[in-house]
């Protein structure tokens, strides 16, 4: 990894921030796993320094714990405290949509239809982590462009972290990639949060937005759904 950040001319820290992190969201950790300074010194053939900085940032983020003469893990989160986050999270976001109802333009609609129509393709991915992973990517890509649609930086910075978080909860929590065979259904929701929004029906909008969040504690498929 030095090389990479040598060329880039970046700090290692934030690039080892970037690497740790891309895997907590895609679910190559699981809750409870530790992840070693030294077995991530050698893989990313850094020194510790870097790993500790990249380590504490994502520890600040709530994407990592850090344990006292114990080490790093993946946070262990309780079912009450999964749905409350997503309870809140569905909450902002439906006000996000809300709002974005009255400002969007057509162009931005169009481009709401455009990423939900590579969420569709990905329906035919044989592979279930490539499926996840795309539609984690390409979902995130679909809510920023609602989110530009409000015009607020800290609405914007706020739902970031909060998207963050809802990432590594999906994908740490239960079932390994359990979005990979529900990228239809969410393609399905989308479609009547872009109707809510092309007809500016903020509560529409609002309550399309706010039950496709909240549905996403039964796609867990954990304690959490009973």
């Amino acid at each position: 990894m030095r090389p990479v950040a040598v060329r880039s001319g970046k700090r290692l820290a934030p690039v080892v921030y970037d690497l740790i992190k891309e895997r907590l969201l895609d679910g190559s950790y699981q809750a409870g796993e530790r992840l070693p300074v030294e077995s991530l010194k050698l893989e990313f053939e850094v020194s510790k320094q870097p790993i500790m900085d990249a380590l504490r940032r994502l520890a600040t983020d709530g994407l990592v714990d850090i344990i006292p003469q114990v080490g790093c893990r993946v946070p262990v989160y309780e079912p009450p405290e999964v749905e409350d986050f997503f309870a809140v999270f569905a909450g902002l976001e439906g006000a996000v949509a809300g709002v974005a109802a009255q400002r969007c333009t057509d162009a931005q609609i169009a481009e709401l239809e455009q990423v939900n129509r590579k969420i569709a393709e990905l329906a035919a991915e044989a592979d279930p982590d490539a499926r996840s992973h795309g539609y984690r990517v390409l979902n995130r890509e679909f809510h920023a462009v609602v989110h530009a649609m409000v015009h607020s930086r800290v609405m914007a910075q706020i739902s970031r972290r909060m998207w963050d978080m809802s990432d590594l909860l999906i994908n740490t929590t239960g079932e390994p990639q359990p979005l990979a065979n529900a990228v239809s259904v969410r393609q399905d929701d989308h479609k009547r949060i872009i109707a809510a929004l092309r007809e500016h029906d903020s509560a529409e909008a609002r309550a399309e937005m706010e039950a496709h969040i909240l549905d996403t504690v039964g796609l867990i498929r954990t304690d959490v759904a009973r």
